[in-house]
């Protein structure tokens, strides 16, 4: 004997049914579909809110206050804008936002000029594209931690495979190629691995705009007699734009808060040579202990990271119009 599957659904439907007070029933057969939507979805909203505009409305909180986490029973008072003031006007996090617009800029620069390239040649289809776009993409399946460790390992002077590389290219001795440890070379040492590690994620959202290109543009430019460099730029670049620069917000959002691979492969140093923004944060919030002063700061950044975000949005938003 067999019982489909609708039989079964229908019988669950009508034992949930009958179960149903009837003052319930009355309520929800007077509901439109909206509303039982919202219904259904409500818990999961407030869950969300509470998770994400909490801790906001508390760093706000505390941002004017001089709260230190290590001193919890200690009195809290309100100190105005005094926490800002102090962050404003501390030399040490300039100088950290301008380490942190230096790694923004060049990563963001050199994962969108690669990755870009690499789409390009991806969305050719020649044969094995599918293998090599899968070896491409396992940087980006790695951990942080992962990663950090294994530049590390790959950046030691004696026994890493980049010094012995460099030294075999340029007759440098391995012992003076100090990648983390020297002052000109550990900020474009961050700068590598980031760029190996994300530049897969740029190239995937380049592909997805290269093959949403219709293949009828490029047959009407052929019948025009438009060359392939005239191609590139008359029709390439300026309907997959939207998707590169969707790739560069994104980027750009991460990379402001790059904590995990500085503080792996040098920890902010040599010195404070790369010491960004978030690293400054974490030292001021759990080292100095200065709660308050840390949460200003962390308000700083969202309100300057949300802002120049909004502006970009709205560039992106014209030219998807154009």
């Amino acid at each position: 004997m067999t019982i489909s599957h609708s039989s079964i659904v229908e019988k669950a439907a009508d034992a949930t049914a009958r179960a149903t007070p009837l003052s319930v029933a009355r309520r929800v057969r007077g509901l439109s579909d909206r509303a039982i939507a919202w219904l259904f979805i409500a818990p999961a909203i407030t869950l969300l809110l509470a998770i994400n505009i909490f801790p906001l409305i508390w760093a706000v909180y505390l941002s004017f206050t001089n709260y230190r986490a290590n001193r919890p029973n200690a009195p809290v008072q309100g100190v105005g804008f005094g926490n800002y003031e102090r962050v404003l006007n501390d030399p040490d996090i300039w100088q950290a936002m301008q380490t942190t617009a230096h790694f923004v800029f060049w990563t963001i620069l050199l994962q969108t000029v690669i990755g870009f390239t690499l789409a390009y040649l991806i969305d050719r289809k020649f044969r094995g594209h599918a293998f090599w776009t899968t070896i491409i993409l396992i940087p980006m399946m790695l951990s942080p931690a992962v990663v950090g460790n294994f530049w590390r390992f790959l950046y030691e002077p004696q026994i890493g495979l980049f010094a012995y590389a460099v030294s075999l290219v340029s007759g440098i001795p391995t012992s003076d190629i100090q990648m983390l440890g020297n002052v000109s070379l550990a900020p474009w040492a961050i700068i590598i691995v980031d760029t190996w590690m994300w530049t897969p994620y740029v190239m995937l959202i380049c592909l997805a705009g290269l093959r949403s290109i219709p293949d009828y543009i490029y047959e009407a430019a052929e019948v025009d007699r438009a060359s392939p460099w005239r191609q590139f730029w008359s029709i390439t670049v300026p309907m997959a734009l939207p998707f590169i620069m969707l790739a560069v917000l994104f980027r750009g959002i991460e990379n402001f808060k790059m904590f995990d691979m500085v503080t792996l492969l040098t920890g902010g140093g040599p010195g404070s040579v790369t010491e960004v923004a978030s690293i400054t944060l974490k030292r001021a919030a759990f080292e100095s202990w200065a709660t308050g002063r840390a949460s200003a700061f962390a308000i700083i950044l969202f309100v300057a990271v949300f802002g120049l975000a909004n502006i970009y949005v709205k560039a992106l938003n014209k030219v998807k119009q154009r």
